[in-house]
């Protein structure tokens, strides 16, 4: 199994549509709004970022947050219909940047058809297949206490075959590939049957699976999938940048380079599930170092939309408690904004698209404090040194051509205090 070639230069900008376009929470919009355009507006700022994709949060017909699923073969009509997506796709890719869809496969809500049509089979009214899975007691089960969702049965054939008809339906519509969510909730064998033939049509497609926890290697080669989302690096850059140590980082990175041993993986500091960076880091000093190590270690980078314009948000574990870390998006984009984090953003992310063998490059320990980290990146010939400093005294700082740093350290031939830099040696 190979990914695409183009993911090697993939940076993503995942947004969620469904609170970026005001559908939820709130007031839904009428029939002729056309809200998924709203996005057609942003597609610039994507560009001017630095990124080259769009991963989208649910599309699909569903009846409150797009992951309870009702008509997967349908566009959302709190967002539009299908001309909304086909122009949206259009816009993007006509700007050079590929679109990521977000399917849920391991459940759908009670109120689909595929649930209705599996009760009416149970009751005798209809000659369907059941597709979903039930427990001793002959209960639907539920995802993960949500009895609002109901987990298909993923070793049914059918289920299989719908699964690759939906993957293939929008992929042939323009998609670039799929985010497949709550994969760690769904056998590996299921996929390891589905992407070989959406593969078969769609051979340039990219697959990325939501694990959290476990063993990601076994899962991508189990699976089949390309990528999974890199949640322990995720959780060692806040942790060790809020607490000051950065050992948990380095270990976390020696992990990182194993999984690059097999796949690459993709990695953020923030999505639609977490409490914004912004929020989590609470000293605003140290918040650039995690957008540092997101930048250049391997992996395919996203940033979640509004990070690169400092949003913050703390997200909660309560009904609508992820509401205040999916926001509504200004129309038409955020128009001309001269701020000091989207130009971090935007200097790092170019130096990322400058430096695209970084995708696949391993880290090596140059000099590792509580609150002072050099690390080496390297593929092959190719190598950057990276600095980041969260103490109060300066940092050496590595020799070789500086390509990027804090304001503070850019006249001066050390790391600021609470600095970081970038250099080829």
């Amino acid at each position: 199994m190979t990914e695409p070639d183009w993911v090697r230069h993939a940076i993503w900008w995942h947004v969620y549509p469904l609170g970026a376009v005001g559908a939820y929470p709130g007031q839904p919009p009428g029939p002729d709004e056309h809200r998924l355009r709203r996005l057609v507006g942003w597609l610039d700022h994507v560009v001017a970022l630095g990124a080259s994709g769009l991963l989208l949060g649910p599309v699909f017909a569903s009846t409150t947050h797009g992951y309870d699923t009702v008509d997967h073969l349908r566009i959302d009509p709190r967002l539009g219909a299908d001309g909304d997506f086909d122009t949206l796709v259009a816009e993007a890719h006509g700007r050079g940047v590929k679109v990521l869809l977000d399917g849920v496969f391991n459940h759908v809500g009670r109120d689909s058809a595929i649930a209705r049509r599996s009760v009416d089979a149970l009751e005798g009214r209809s000659d369907d297949e059941v597709w979903l899975l039930r427990d001793a007691d002959g209960a639907f089960v539920g995802f993960e206490g949500h009895s609002a969702l109901v987990t298909l049965d993923h070793a049914h054939p059918s289920v299989v075959d719908y699964v690759v008809r939906v993957m293939n339906h929008w992929l042939a519509r323009g998609a670039d590939g799929w985010r497949l969510d709550a994969a760690y909730a769904v056998p590996t064998t299921f996929w390891a049957e589905v992407l070989p033939r959406v593969r078969a049509e769609h051979p340039d497609a990219w697959f990325v699976a939501e694990v959290i926890h476990g063993d990601y290697p076994a899962f991508v080669q189990e699976s089949t999938v390309d990528s999974v989302t890199q949640y322990e690096l995720w959780k060692a850059i806040w942790s060790s940048i809020s607490d000051r140590n950065l050992w948990e980082l380095a270990w976390s990175l020696t992990r990182h380079d194993e999984f690059l041993e097999s796949f690459a993986p993709q990695t953020f500091v923030g999505n639609h599930d977490t409490t914004r960076i912004a929020s989590t880091i609470e000293d605003p000093r140290h918040r650039a170092h995690a957008v540092v190590v997101l930048c250049t270690v391997g992996g395919t980078p996203t940033v979640y939309a509004g990070d690169e314009l400092g949003f913050t948000g703390v997200k909660e574990e309560r009904e609508g408690g992820d509401d205040a870390v999916r926001p509504e998006l200004a129309v038409g984009g955020p128009g001309l904004v001269e701020d000091p984090v989207l130009r971090l953003h935007q200097d790092l992310l170019g130096l990322r698209r400058r430096h695209p063998w970084l995708h696949r490059a391993r880290t090596t320990q140059v000099a590792l404090t509580n609150t002072t980290f050099v690390y080496e990146v390297r593929d092959g010939d190719d190598a950057l040194l990276v600095a980041l400093n969260l103490d109060d005294e300066p940092l050496a700082r590595p020799a070789g051509e500086l390509l990027a740093c804090d304001d503070a350290s850019r006249d001066r031939g050390d790391v600021a205090p609470h600095g970081w830099a970038v250099v080829a040696p």
